[in-house]
């Protein structure tokens, strides 16, 4: 069994709030990211936090570590539970997440390999690996690995071990299926297949069902 995460990637206040009106008893979390954050500013948070619905940041946090604990800071004191970062830009980079996250109490994951073709240029392989194995040292809570290709989710599991949550994107628009996947991650992230559906709430409710 596995959770489902929406990712929010609408803009514009109106529109975020009657797609997680709609999904609210569907999803386990909200996944925010930068459209809808530049469309309506970082307080969107307090707004979605009324529906008592989880809310990770994705940030996919890439900077030294001075400024990764400052965003940090900025989104956990707005009300977000978790927080998504790379980890290529080395450990000491990584670790300012982590310990930013469990300084309030959230969760930090981090991207090990993305769903899209282009993270077979460097996201993938031994880079991925490295980039795992990094993450279960810094005492991350979980990894990003791609539902796009199960087979590269089911080595890096191997890798964090049980211990560690794997939340998969690529599920819907991107073409893989929950059951690609359902097995080896602890979570599922779908996004347009979701919020561009006519009925987001029915199309949320069956992405929810068939991870169950």
């Amino acid at each position: 069994m596995a959770d489902l995460l929406l990712a929010l990637d609408v803009k514009g206040r109106s529109e975020a709030i009657r797609v997680v009106t709609a999904c609210t008893g569907e999803v386990d979390a909200i996944k925010i990211g930068y459209p809808l954050v530049l469309s309506t500013g970082l307080n969107i948070v307090k707004d979605l936090a009324k529906t008592d619905i989880p809310i990770i940041a994705d940030f996919k946090l890439a900077d030294i570590p001075n400024t990764n604990s400052l965003i940090c800071e900025e989104v956990f004191n707005v009300g977000c539970s978790g927080i998504i970062t790379h980890a290529f830009c080395g450990y000491d980079s990584l670790t300012a997440c982590v310990d930013a996250a469990h300084d309030h109490s959230g969760v930090c994951f981090v991207v090990c390999e993305m769903s899209h073709p282009g993270a077979l240029d460097f996201l993938t392989g031994e880079n991925a690996e490295k980039m795992a194995e990094m993450a279960k040292t810094a005492g991350a809570d979980g990894i990003i690995t791609p539902a796009t290709r199960p087979k590269r989710t089911e080595v890096l599991r191997d890798i964090v071990g049980p211990s560690m949550k794997i939340y998969s994107p690529g599920i819907g628009a991107q073409g893989a299926q929950p059951e690609d996947v359902k097995n080896y991650v602890d979570g599922i992230i779908v996004g347009r297949a979701i919020y561009e559906a006519i009925d987001p709430k029915t199309a949320a409710h069956e992405f929810h069902m068939r991870v169950r």
